[in-house]
């Protein structure tokens, strides 16, 4: 099927990121504005079906935010504030997996499936 899907997971608790705040745009318009549930992923794919189309995408997610709801302590300002992956979509029959490993002082990604 093909869609767009993401999850967190928060390396420096060993768990998902539950809550964590998720933005994409499609150039700079809004797409979805979303919550991660309680195992750190979406309730619904963030594209899918009709617009699920090729092109260049940014996923935003609002890391120190979300550290921050957790009562970690953070330098101010933050070393990370949000998380910023720019990727593109060019088989818009294929499935793309975004997932995020994130600490307040780190992070990584890169195309699941």
């Amino acid at each position: 099927m093909t869609r767009l899907t993401t999850h967190v997971l928060d390396l420096s608790a060993g768990t998902p990121a539950a809550g964590m705040r998720i933005e994409l745009r499609s150039a700079s318009v809004a797409v979805a504005d979303v919550r991660t549930n309680s195992d750190g992923r979406c309730a619904q794919p963030l594209l899918e079906g009709a617009d699920f189309r090729a092109g260049r995408y940014s996923l935003i997610f609002h890391v120190s935010e979300y550290f921050k709801a957790r009562g970690v302590q953070l330098p101010d300002p933050p070393f990370l504030d949000r998380v910023v992956i720019e990727f593109g979509i060019s088989d818009a029959t294929a499935h793309y997996h975004v997932p995020l490993l994130v600490t307040p002082w780190s992070y990584s990604t890169y195309r699941g499936s």
